[in-house]
């Protein structure tokens, strides 16, 4: 069994995917604009993945734009049969790299045919409508309106399965109204955990949670706990804290990125990471320090 297999797996729309997945943002040129610094390298990531068990890949066209779903189709396609490739609409790109919203009807059609054919496909398995009333957080705000016009591609045959991101409970509530609604996918980590009761809500209804920015993102998480810990385990810090995540709830799925082939395989290897109920314990107090910083 290899370590992506160990970690689990879980319901994504109507496939069972392996918990640990793996995140394409980072494939990208600096600041998620423009082409990889390593080409070659970008695609070696994307096939080390698979060929290590990741059958769940996240991505967007807005990511370059359109450089890692290119990416994508030049190292995996055609693709196997079990990979679920999730993608994200709402956003768009300016020519300075600034990320603008695209939430109308017409610029998600757009966005959705761009998806299908960077990637190569003729329906997208899961389309997450990321919500722009944040830029860096979830704000609340209707998505009445561009989830409807989702919902109507989704009746085309264009897109398989909807999720959301970016989003509130009460976005959350409004949208399950709308159309089914299989994942979410908001900011969520060892230190960051504003999403607690959010996250046990989804797992008792069988929807999936995907954590973005689960180590830190462009602040990578830094705590003397998390050092302590993977010390005395022999493993990183960063791998203790996606062992912290996948122990946590059952229905979250993890997608950490990374433009090398060993922090992939570092990564990976956080799946057969065993974390003691006293280490738990510990870690635990990261994210109460965290969620008081954030009251």
């Amino acid at each position: 069994m290899s370590s992506v297999q160990s970690s689990g797996a879980f319901k994504l729309g109507d496939s069972v995917v392996n918990r640990l997945g793996y995140g394409a943002m980072q494939l990208a040129g600096p600041g998620v604009f423009g082409p990889p610094r390593d080409r070659d390298a970008a695609l070696a990531v994307l096939r080390e993945a698979v060929e290590s068990g990741v059958n769940h890949i996240d991505t967007s066209d807005f990511y370059g734009p359109h450089v890692t779903n290119q990416l994508i189709r030049e190292a995996l396609h055609p693709y196997r049969d079990d990979l679920v490739i999730v993608t994200k609409l709402g956003a768009r790109r300016g020519d300075d790299a600034s990320w603008l919203p695209a939430f109308s009807a017409d610029e998600l059609t757009r966005a959705v045919h761009d998806n299908l054919r960077n990637l190569g496909l003729d329906t997208l398995d899961v389309v997450n409508l990321r919500s722009m009333f944040g830029v860096h957080g979830p704000a609340e705000g209707s998505i009445e309106a561009p989830l409807t016009a989702l919902a109507e591609l989704q009746r085309q045959g264009l897109v398989r399965h909807i999720g959301l991101s970016n989003v509130t409970p009460t976005q959350i509530a409004q949208g399950r109204q709308i159309c089914e609604i299989v994942c979410v996918q908001n900011h969520y980590n060892i230190a960051h955990r504003a999403d607690d009761a959010l996250i046990d809500d989804l797992a008792r209804d069988g929807i999936a949670y995907v954590p973005f920015f689960p180590l830190g993102g462009f602040t990578p998480l830094q705590s003397s706990s998390l050092s302590d810990v993977a010390a005395r385990l022999g493993s990183t810090p960063m791998q203790v804290a996606l062992a912290w995540l996948l122990r946590r709830a059952p229905n979250i799925l993890l997608i950490p990125g990374t433009s090398s082939v060993a922090h992939l395989r570092e990564n990976l290897a956080a799946a057969t990471l065993d974390l003691p109920d006293d280490v738990i314990a510990q870690l635990d107090q990261i994210g109460k320090a965290g969620v008081a910083g954030q009251e």
